[in-house]
């Protein structure tokens, strides 16, 4: 069996304000093609369709256009829902889609309940909400692992009836790397769950993190179509295409890169080498970061730049021999609370009480909560 591991679309998307529509489109023409040439036979998608809980209606547009064509393509669909998604949103109609063989798996409930493709099974293992399903399951703990190890336990049970096994599941694994681009699912401090946690299956298609991982020989991520920060610049974006043998092993996993609508890159130097020197040609059709090292802020320096590098999004300063700054404050990827409490110490000159800092937290929780039950 040949199945394409893919994740992390977030339709709907932009890059500093930069629509990503067209490249996201591209990507699924990539999609339609890869499906025909290697005769794929389903196509797995580990979460975050979507970038948000109620996507522009292009974006919904595009993702309807997906499912079709790869369906026509002749491949069956199976999606979970991420954490950027609603699961409830994306998860309408899942019933009546199994039939046509888009296969929509967003309730927690349904995670130890098969999808068979022949004679392997697929487990859509949704974005785990730990305050959600803490209560329904009776787990000990409000942790991604109490509630992943639980999903697991029940998916390795009836697995052990199948030749083969392949889970869908999205979640930061222990020793993934991550981009400035994912969004914080800490609870109580802690997001990661075990490699181990995904013992005992055949193949585990990995969503959330942005770039390319192989955690394991039968546990990877394929990261995201396109690169969503700058931190990504150095990504290779694509699938990984897995060929499931007679044997109900992996046979292999080759990754199949995808086409690069516009390239990101992160240029550092003096305006005026910026400007003249002919390396940087390689650079001007990219979308571009840029931090000046001039002594003096230059003048004018975005319009200057655009002049050859029209594609430039972001600029910084860091001018060479001046005093050290204070180290900038990082808010991607943070959890939330810790940036508001720091919003509160730069503001107030001191930082929040203990009594203050615990209903901070209450309310960073509630605002999680009523998004994903959205």
């Amino acid at each position: 069996m040949r199945i394409l591991h893919t994740s992390d679309w977030h339709l709907g998307r932009s890059f500093h304000r930069e629509s990503l529509l067209e490249g996201q489109a591209a990507f699924v023409d990539h999609l339609v093609e890869t499906v025909r040439a290697e005769r794929v036979d389903v196509v797995a998608v580990s979460g975050d369709v979507y970038d948000r809980a109620l996507p522009p209606v292009d974006a919904v547009s595009l993702c309807n256009e997906a499912l079709g064509r790869l369906r026509s393509a002749g491949a069956r669909v199976i999606l979970i829902s991420g954490n950027h998604d609603s699961a409830r949103r994306l998860g309408f109609g899942a019933s009546l889609f199994d039939a046509s063989g888009v296969h929509l798996r967003t309730d927690p409930a349904r995670a130890w309940e098969p999808v068979l493709v022949d004679d392997v099974a697929f487990y859509g293992i949704p974005y785990l909400e730990p305050e959600l399903v803490r209560a329904p399951w009776e787990l000990d703990e409000r942790s991604h692992t109490a509630a992943l190890t639980y999903a697991m336990e029940r998916v390795r049970a009836d697995a052990a009836r199948r030749r083969a096994s392949v889970v869908l599941a999205h979640a930061f694994v222990t020793g993934g790397e991550a981009s400035d681009s994912e969004r914080d699912i800490t609870v109580g401090g802690v997001a990661h769950v075990p490699l181990t946690a995904f013992d005992g299956v055949s193949y585990v298609a990995l969503g959330h993190l942005h770039g390319r991982q192989r955690m394991s020989e039968t546990v990877r991520y394929s990261g995201s179509p396109l690169a969503y920060s700058f931190s990504e610049a150095d990504h290779v974006k694509g699938s990984w295409l897995v060929t499931i043998g007679a044997s109900g092993a992996v046979d292999s996993a080759d990754f199949v890169p995808a086409p690069v609508p516009r390239p990101v890159a992160r240029l550092r130097g003096l305006l005026d080498d910026l400007l003249a020197a002919p390396s940087y040609a390689v650079h001007e059709d990219h979308w571009l970061q840029i931090t000046l090292t001039d002594p003096v802020r230059p003048k004018s320096a975005m319009d200057r730049l655009r002049a050859r590098f029209p594609h430039t999004l972001a600029l910084s300063f860091d001018p060479v021999g001046a005093a050290p700054a204070a180290a900038p404050v990082r808010l991607s990827g943070r959890p939330e609370a810790e940036v508001a409490l720091d919003f509160v110490r730069e503001v107030r000159g001191e930082p929040a009480g203990p009594d203050e800092e615990e209903l901070l937290r209450q309310a960073v929780e509630a605002s999680r909560m009523k998004e994903a039950m959205a």
